[in-house]
């Protein structure tokens, strides 16, 4: 059984007789078997978005929208039966055509597609519906460029954050946000170089707040380092902001071409150090390999990784070109290598219905 953060708590939920409803029609929902090598989007999707009285009342195997007054109710997403299959794209949510195009290559359509969003943008409202929409969960990574940590933590941009939490709480759609990732590097404007644990802390608790004042609950929290190989002296624990303010331990972790070979070299001591003082499901927020020989090799271990790991329900594959080629395409053999291990039916599922 789920248990329900102390912050979903306080911030209000579904009447329980309504959560009994909800989950007695999920266990009458019909799975994708064993044989589906993974879901189809529902065709009426757009009509699912319109409300009750519409045609998504009819969707087979969808979930009625909730009521606008009433929140989205994320907790079946944070620990589903099967591990997300997610990646980060060219252009997207802006545009969705790179998206069908990675689905119809990798044979699967991913179920999380995560975006990047300056400290200071608006929030991308027909973005994360288009995303919604595609059959995917939404993941915004939060990145404060300016102002400092600090300057976050005092309340100086309060007034953004409640602008932006007001938006996610309107629109009323699952999305996973992540802030200031990688926080425990060297290599961002919000790093440790530049700021403190407790200005890091004290900035994600006062955001998390003002969200849940906001009657945003919709939201998933992933709390990201990165993994620690790179900064073995920087502790993880004192920038974690706390049970009550965090769904999802995500982790940041390439395959290098002069990095760890295996995934529990690259991963497994930042897992075991996590797990000190933090029981969340892990989430691999961004990874890949970079383009050369040990390319397959490091396919074959990161997904050999995930599948020895229940705790690790999913992971985003960074499908970009950024300091190297992350892109699987570009090896012919590493892309056929990629499509039969996510065509387990383990990877994805109608977030609809998870």
């Amino acid at each position: 059984m789920i248990t329900v953060s102390a912050h979903r708590r306080r911030a209000g939920r579904r009447p329980l007789a309504l959560i009994a409803v909800l989950t007695a029609g999920l266990l009458l929902t019909t799975a994708c078997g064993p044989e589906d090598p993974g879901f189809a989007v529902p065709e009426s999707v757009a009509a699912e978005a319109a409300g009750p009285g519409t045609a998504a009342d009819a969707a087979p195997g969808g979930r009625k929208p909730a009521p606008a007054d009433v929140p989205y109710d994320v907790t079946p997403l944070l620990r589903p039966s099967r591990k997300y299959l997610g990646t980060a794209l060219d252009d997207v949510p802006a545009k969705m055509d790179p998206l069908s195009s990675f689905t119809a290559m990798i044979g699967k359509q991913p179920n999380v597609v995560e975006y990047y969003a300056s400290w200071g943008d608006g929030f991308d409202t027909a973005g994360v519906r288009r995303i919604y929409e595609a059959g995917a969960l939404p993941f915004m990574a939060w990145e404060p460029h300016s102002p400092s940590m600090a300057a976050i933590a005092a309340g100086e941009t309060d007034d953004y954050v409640k602008g932006v939490a007001k938006a996610a709480a309107k629109l009323n759609l699952p999305i996973a946000i992540s802030i200031a990732h990688e926080m425990n590097g060297d290599w961002y404007p919000w790093g440790r170089q530049a700021a403190s644990a407790a200005d890091f802390v004290g900035a994600w608790r006062r955001i998390h707040d003002i969200f849940d004042r906001a009657g945003a609950t919709n939201v998933i929290w992933v709390w990201s380092p990165n993994i620690t190989v790179p900064a073995p002296n920087t502790r993880l624990a004192p920038y974690y902001p706390g049970d009550t303010y965090v769904d999802w331990a995500g982790m940041t972790g390439y395959f290098t071409l002069t990095g760890p070979k295996t995934f529990d070299t690259l991963y497994g001591a930042t897992m075991a150090e996590i797990r000190a003082f933090c029981k969340k499901p892990f989430f691999i927020s961004e990874t890949a390999s970079q383009q050369g020989k040990r390319q397959r090799a490091d396919i074959d271990q990161l997904f050999t990784g995930i599948e020895a790991h229940d705790d690790i329900i999913g992971f985003v594959w960074f499908n970009m070109v950024k300091r190297a080629d992350w892109r699987i395409e570009t090896s012919p053999p590493s892309l056929a290598d990629y499509k039969q291990r996510v065509s387990d039916p383990r990877y994805g599922f109608d977030i609809r219905n998870p």
